[in-house]
């Protein structure tokens, strides 16, 4: 039996990890979820952006090398909760950009992450999920996390570019791009059905995976 390994990228507060559940349930696949609250570096991150950027982003790129290294070596099928591509193709570049991490520093983080990133194999589907700032302001205050509070519609705004940006140019393997602001995968068992038959139709997997 051929192996799938499907990672889901996103914007703060787009659903992503919900839909990592979601799947992980429904097809019997094993999921791997992004370690938020367990980076040590990430409430100071918040407060001063430009002291902790290259803490907070390196704390981030081991946890996803580990991530890979444990979803390989597991034998059935893996969904992954945010990739290691969006750590540094977008919210390091981001922090690059706005001069919240210093040139020096992102040019060594930059390094270590190509490095990484020649050695990593790439998913069979990267799953897109897109949605407009609002949508995200609400879905973020829904959740209810102290240090993301903090931040502002324009952060979320300069993610959104850099992560069409890099949709747009990724190649390394299929994408499927789903924009949430219009449909509610979780309390729609339509919209989820319509995701799962996307999904089951670029890996042509059929039936004999899915859960009901």
């Amino acid at each position: 039996m051929e192996k799938y390994f499907i990672a889901i990228a996103g914007n703060i507060g787009v659903g992503k990890s919900t839909l990592t559940a979601m799947l992980a349930g429904h097809f019997g696949w094993t999921a791997f979820y992004e370690a938020v609250d367990d980076n040590p570096y990430l409430a100071d991150f918040y407060r001063d952006m430009e002291r902790w950027s290259f803490h907070s982003q390196i704390y981030f790129l081991s946890r996803r090398l580990r991530h890979h290294k444990d979803l390989l070596a597991h034998p059935g099928h893996v969904v992954q909760d945010r990739s290691v591509y969006e750590d540094a193709e977008v919210f390091a570049q981001n922090l690059y950009r706005q001069g919240l991490m210093a040139e020096r520093d992102y040019d060594s983080y930059r390094e270590l992450y190509l490095v990484m990133a020649e050695l990593l194999p790439p998913p069979d589907l990267l799953i897109y999920l897109k949605a407009d700032v609002p949508a995200l302001l609400n879905r973020i205050s829904l959740r209810g996390r102290d240090f993301e509070r903090a931040i502002s519609p324009d952060y979320l705004a300069q993610l959104n570019d850099l992560y069409n940006a890099w949709i747009d140019d990724f190649i390394l393997c299929p994408v499927l791009a789903i924009k949430t602001d219009s449909i509610d995968f979780v309390q729609s068992q339509e919209d989820f059905a319509a995701i799962t038959a996307q999904i089951s139709a670029h890996l042509e997997i059929g039936d004999w995976e899915i859960r009901d």
